[in-house]
This record gives C-alpha cells, sequence and structure tokens, in this order.
C-alpha cells in the first residue's frame, strides 16, 4: 500500500470521525451553557476564562490522532460545531465558522508532517494551532471592540495555551487511553500504543 492509499478514507474511518464530531457536538452544546455559567468566576479578570475554552477544540487534535487522514482534523471540528448549531448553540450559526477556522489549525500541524506523525510534540503543536486559528477568529469577530492589551491579546494567548494543554495533550492521552482499551485496533492509532 503506498501513501496515497493510505491517505484514502475507508467507511470505518467516515462512521467513528463522525461519532466522535457527534459526541463533542453535544458536548459543545452543554459546554456553552458552562462558559456562560463561569462569566461570574472571571469576572476579576475576564480573558481567564479562555482557560477552559480548550475543550472546544478537543475533535480537531482527536480526530487527527485517530484517523490520521487528511481532512480528519476538520471534518470532525466543522461536524461538531454543525451538531452544537443544530442544537441550539447560544452563539447561532457563525459557530460553524468558527468550527471551520479551528479544524484548519489542526489540520496545518498534521499537514506539515505529511499525515505521517503523530506523537505527543505534533499534537501539542496541532492543539497550539487550533488555538491559534480560534484566536484569530475571536480576536477580528468576538473581541473587536475590546481593548487590545487588557483584553484581546491576553486572551489570544491564554486561548493557545488552554487549546495546547486541553486539545493538544489531552487528545494524545485520550487517543492513548482509547488505544489501550483496544477500541482502536482498526487505526494506526491503535496499534501504535506503546509510541510517545
Amino acid at each position: 500500500m503506498n501513501h496515497t492509499d493510505s491517505n484514502r478514507w475507508r467507511t470505518v474511518d467516515i462512521v467513528v470521525a463522525s461519532v466522535i464530531a457527534v459526541a463533542f457536538g453535544v458536548i459543545f452544546w452543554a459546554w456553552g451553557l458552562l462558559w456562560g455559567a463561569t462569566d461570574a468566576a472571571f469576572a476579576f479578570f475576564p480573558p481567564a476564562q479562555t482557560l477552559i475554552y480548550g475543550v472546544w477544540l478537543v475533535p480537531a487534535v482527536l480526530g487527527g490522532l485517530v484517523i490520521r487522514k487528511p481532512g480528519a482534523s476538520l471534518y470532525c471540528e466543522l461536524l461538531a460545531a454543525i451538531i452544537s448549531a443544530l442544537l441550539g448553540s447560544q452563539w447561532g450559526g457563525i459557530v460553524i465558522v468558527q468550527g471551520l477556522m479551528q479544524g484548519l489549525g489542526a489540520e496545518l500541524a498534521f499537514a506539515a508532517f505529511r499525515y505521517r506523525a503523530y506523537r505527543l510534540p505534533v499534537a501539542l503543536l496541532a492543539g497550539a494551532l487550533t488555538g491559534l486559528t480560534a484566536a484569530i477568529f475571536d480576536f477580528v469577530y468576538w473581541n473587536k471592540a475590546y481593548d487590545l492589551v487588557d483584553y484581546r491579546l491576553p486572551y489570544a494567548l491564554l486561548t493557545i495555551v488552554s487549546a495546547t494543554v486541553i486539545a493538544g495533550a489531552g487528545s494524545w492521552f485520550l487517543t492513548r487511553a482509547l488505544a489501550n482499551t483496544g477500541a482502536l485496533d482498526r487505526f494506526p492509532a491503535g496499534r501504535d500504543r506503546a509510541l510517545v
């Protein structure tokens, strides 16, 4: 099997990517409620709320780590965003555009290694880049009216930190945990359990 063949999506890839996306679409919807409920907790420094932002970026990294095919990060993040919009996200349909941007960030990280590297440093990079693309979107769309130094820059930097830790490291450890259960035996991610 050459590399081009290994990049073709199988039915099982589509099914598992869709399961990841739908599960996180529901999580996104619930996380939106939690986000709103934590406003007061972060009143002392509102940009710090982005420390919990990374949960919204998990499917982009997780999808890439599990499926290991071009488009997996984008597919999982975008479909999760669509599901959350259909469930009634408080932010409306714009979350679909956000999902597209966020998925592109992780996709760029895996593409940079030609979809051949899936160790922890690559997962961290995918998390950081999806955080970066999320921060860029928020910078120009949601936060354009806010002060640059006091709000927008700290918000962007903390989004990238959150994404690196939660989406990057979190997805890598979740992939390892799933692989150890045997749930990913039909995927390369399930066959390289010992890799770090």
